[in-house]
């Protein structure tokens, strides 16, 4: 069963753009009461090109609101214990209010090592086992960036989350799982599927939101989701193919194969867009559906750790 109208965009950007200007109103405050300007220091190991993309962004997303940020650069041969001492030293110092260790980190440095030594009141990403914990509790602290941004976008959209039935593909703790207990706290419905649930699609077909988070390219097709659904793709995928194109974007293929000719790839998500565009009632396009928020929420969160730190 297919929708009588294509499904409406669910575009993050403007919205990105409203909690910008509430943190650079925030921002303004702190330093007019307080003389405070919060800090970011964002930590990037190896020469990972989308890392140091990732990391630029954030950056200069910092700069444009008038935050502080650092940007600490070390290569791929830095161990664990290095890495450890680095995050300890910014741990202790009082000008630095939120810390960001880039993920994912080189092999031979050991992840799980790296997350436990952030200060839980730096944790800006949300990651550390206590603001996980608090989080699992019902009492968030500081909330990973991406599943916080998600439930930005369907509160200011207008989308009811209270009663849904909601259905997350994906069960990583930066997104599947965070983004499950928050909609659990706001009083939807919420299944997480992943890769051993049995019959996908005759789970995902009952959601009224549906969050894609795994992964694999256009993988979520029309016959996964509920028609008039609200779709929210998170997946963040490179494909340079030019007939794979064509199978994915339905009125956008011409553009997207001259992005191709022209960078050598084009991005899409874990949703198949056109499949999808004929039975969703809205869906957030990649680019610019979740990523804006993204950015966005840690702009938020930064500034709310120099706030609690301080105990304003």
């Amino acid at each position: 069963m297919k929708q009588s109208a294509p499904a409406r965009a669910l575009n993050g950007g403007p919205i990105a753009e409203e909690i910008r200007r509430e943190v650079a109103e925030e921002t303004a405050r702190l330093w007019q009461e307080h003389q405070v300007k919060p800090c970011l220091a964002a930590v990037l190991v190896g020469d990972d090109p989308a890392s140091a993309v990732y990391v630029r962004n954030k950056v200069r997303a910092f700069a444009e609101l008038g935050l502080r940020s650092e940007h600490q650069a070390l290569d791929s041969s830095t161990t664990t214990e290095q890495l450890v001492s680095l995050i300890r030293t910014l741990n202790a110092r009082d000008d630095v209010d939120g810390i960001l260790v880039q993920l994912p980190l080189p092999q031979g440095i050991d992840e799980a090592t790296i997350i436990e030594a952030v200060d839980p009141l730096k944790d800006v990403d949300g990651f550390h086992p206590v603001n996980v914990g608090l989080l699992a509790m019902g009492r968030p602290r500081l909330v990973p960036c991406t599943p916080a941004g998600i439930i930005e976008l369907l509160d200011r959209s207008g989308i009811a989350i209270e009663g849904a039935k909601a259905c997350v593909i994906g069960r990583s703790q930066i997104v599947g799982r965070p983004v499950s207990q928050l909609l659990l706290q706001r009083d939807a419905t919420v299944t997480i599927c992943h890769s051993r649930t049995v019959d996908l699609a005759e789970v995902t077909r009952q959601a009224d939101i549906l969050v894609a988070a795994m992964g694999k390219p256009g993988f979520i097709k029309g016959e996964h989701i509920k028609p008039g659904a609200t779709v929210v793709d998170v997946g963040i995928n490179r494909i340079t193919d030019v007939a794979q194109a064509r199978s994915l974007f339905g009125s956008e293929t011409d553009e997207r194969i001259k992005a191709i000719e022209r960078r050598g790839y084009t991005l899409v998500g874990d949703v198949h867009p056109a499949e999808a565009d004929a039975v969703a009632g809205r869906r957030t396009p990649v680019p610019g559906g979740v990523g804006p928020l993204t950015v966005a929420m840690l702009l938020r969160n930064t500034v709310g750790s120099a706030r609690r730190r301080r105990g304003l």
